[in-house]
């Protein structure tokens, strides 16, 4: 396992790394928190062993670095610092540390929290899994690209930036955004079970298709109930599950599948709202061009207090200059355009009534909605 061992002191620096080569890691060493970045992103670390005072970047600002650097990858970080105060502890574990030893370090000790780390960080193999199973099912639909990777960025930008307003201080912390982060790709799932007859009918889905193709919601939901039985009060699902049951409510109450309205919707469901129909909107389809992002926000802007949550509207035009950069970063490979007279399923149609008249219809005779974000 690689371990990367952060300290501007030559001498503590040198022993950290000693103890641990003789433990049978790998390490690499930094003298400063700027260094320790460099090299992050050019090895796969999976434990940062880092002193807490250190010239430009401190041992505290550096974990929040790593976790805002691998959203889908946990790293796992010991503060090793001559603090020793209880205070001087909950701040490094409130600044995103996992373990904290004190100097002078006891070797012994040191090797098994290090050990610890490691135990921890092989559970990354199920995040992993999830999102290879989201990726999957995702499959199904060869026009979705990096869909789950510009959603799942999406999310965290909009959490990182709520979780700074005041209103919503009490409910987003630093293990919510992560959370949401990891559990977004989970959000349609439930198409795994929608048959291929309708997941990927080219033209207009009937009303009865519709209905099937709404119930991946609580198909998915169903899935993630049955685990929580057996694990329960589990962060991890309890968030997949509001996720995967919500993200197509409404504001207004007039979304599925339980016609949910303002804050009866949880608050993951109403940021990832923003996130999956932004990313439908932008996005090349087969049936439609990439609507630019001055239309796309055009529509979320006009939507706001019907379709979406006005706080998650108002987060999204903040954070606009973001979201061009993630869509560019994760775009999509260009392809033809398309023939004037190609037809916009149902299930990707404005999320509003005032622009039905788009060239992404609604639905006959149903709201319009967009299923296949």
């Amino acid at each position: 396992m690689n371990v990367l061992v952060v300290d501007d002191d030559y001498i503590s620096r040198t022993a950290i790394a000693r103890t641990l080569e003789k433990g049978g890691y790998q390490v690499t060493t930094a003298n400063d928190g700027q260094m320790a970045l460099e090299l992050f992103h050019k090895h796969n670390f999976q434990v940062v062993v880092t002193d807490w005072e250190m010239p430009r970047i401190s041992g505290i600002e550096l974990c929040k670095a790593i976790r805002k650097l691998s959203p889908r990858r946990y790293i796992y970080c010991i503060i090793v610092t001559a603090r020793d105060r209880a205070a001087d502890t909950a701040a490094g574990f409130a600044g995103g540390a996992d373990d904290y030893v004190t100097k002078p370090f006891n070797p012994h000790e040191l090797l098994m929290r290090v050990g610890v780390g490691r135990r921890i960080v092989q559970l990354e193999s199920a995040n992993m899994t999830i999102f290879a199973l989201a990726k999957l099912a995702e499959s199904r639909d060869p026009e979705t690209g990096a869909h789950l990777e510009r959603v799942q960025r999406y999310c965290r930008i909009l959490a990182e930036h709520l979780q700074m307003c005041p209103r919503f201080a009490d409910q987003i912390d630093d293990e919510y955004v992560d959370l949401i982060c990891r559990t977004s790709p989970l959000h349609d799932i439930g198409k795994v079970s929608i048959p291929d007859n309708i997941l990927l009918k080219p033209g207009r889905l009937s009303r009865e298709e519709f209905e099937v193709m709404k119930s991946h919601t609580t198909r998915g939901a169903d899935t993630i109930e049955s685990l929580l039985h057996e694990f329960p009060n589990t962060c991890f699902l309890d968030m997949a599950l509001n996720i995967i049951i919500s993200h197509h409510e409404k504001w207004d109450g007039s979304g599925y599948p339980f016609g949910l309205s303002g804050a009866e919707i949880p608050l993951c469901g109403r940021i990832m709202a923003i996130a999956d129909v932004y990313d439908a909107l932008t996005s090349k389809r087969v049936y439609k061009e990439a609507f630019s992002h001055e239309r796309a926000k055009s529509i979320i802007v006009g939507d706001a207090g019907t379709h979406f949550d006005p706080d998650m509207v108002d987060a999204f035009v903040a954070l606009e200059d973001e979201f061009i950069k993630i869509a560019e970063q994760f775009a999509e490979p260009a392809s033809p355009s398309l023939p004037p007279e190609s037809n916009t399923p149902a299930e990707v149609a404005p999320p509003s009534e005032s622009i039905a008249n788009a060239p992404a219809p609604a639905l006959n005779n149903s709201a319009p909605s967009l299923e296949h974000a």
